[in-house]
């Protein structure tokens, strides 16, 4: 058991995960993106705002279900690389379907994307001045950028969710033991 003799472990502090503040800053960029470049009647738009905000929001409620569900929390976690998986195909193919170019991993566009995001305090608004002021396929390559650094993230996490369940178990055995050891103090 993590130590604490608990059976609710402490759980919910997802804004703390660099996956969390990397998949808001996607959001609000898809947002814009939608809003600049695509029409308002385009269903593109609805799914590639759907996709980037259950990338988001699936982290929120995987870390809300984790203190009494790791299996529910390790499977929202999933949901959210999916969604993003999936938000990252629709750049691709709006940026193919244009004949525009997609950034190779490391020229020098996408290491300046990816230093810019490893600041200490990275939000939206780092990325602002570019997302509202650059062509459509600068805006889609930033994008691109940060889902793969999400996704990135998001495969360490379910890595690290995997091992601490594999060594600590779940709310079952927490309950479990909890009870066992109530029976042994009688």
């Amino acid at each position: 058991m993590a130590g604490s003799g608990r059976i609710i472990l402490p759980h919910g502090s997802y804004k703390k995960l660099h996956s969390y503040r990397k998949t808001e800053i996607i959001y609000d960029l898809t947002v814009r993106f939608c809003r600049r470049f695509l029409s308002v009647r385009d269903r593109t738009v609805d799914q590639m705002v759907q996709a980037a905000r259950s990338g988001k929001q699936n982290i929120v409620e995987g870390c809300m279900a984790s203190g009494t569900s790791k299996e529910m929390e390790i499977k929202l976690v999933n949901v959210a690389r999916a969604s993003l998986e999936e938000l990252l195909e629709d750049y691709c193919d709006f940026l193919r379907t244009r004949d525009l170019s997609v950034w190779e991993k490391n020229s020098r566009e996408a290491l300046f994307v990816r230093k810019l995001s490893r600041e200490s305090g990275v939000s939206y608004e780092s990325f602002r001045e570019f997302v509202e002021t650059r062509p459509a396929e600068v805006v889609a390559n930033i994008a691109i950028c940060l889902i793969n650094q999400a996704s990135f993230l998001l495969k360490r996490q379910l890595e690290t969710l995997e091992q601490r369940f594999i060594e600590e178990g779940g709310i079952r055995e927490r309950m479990t033991k909890a009870r066992l050891d109530s029976r042994q103090k009688r």
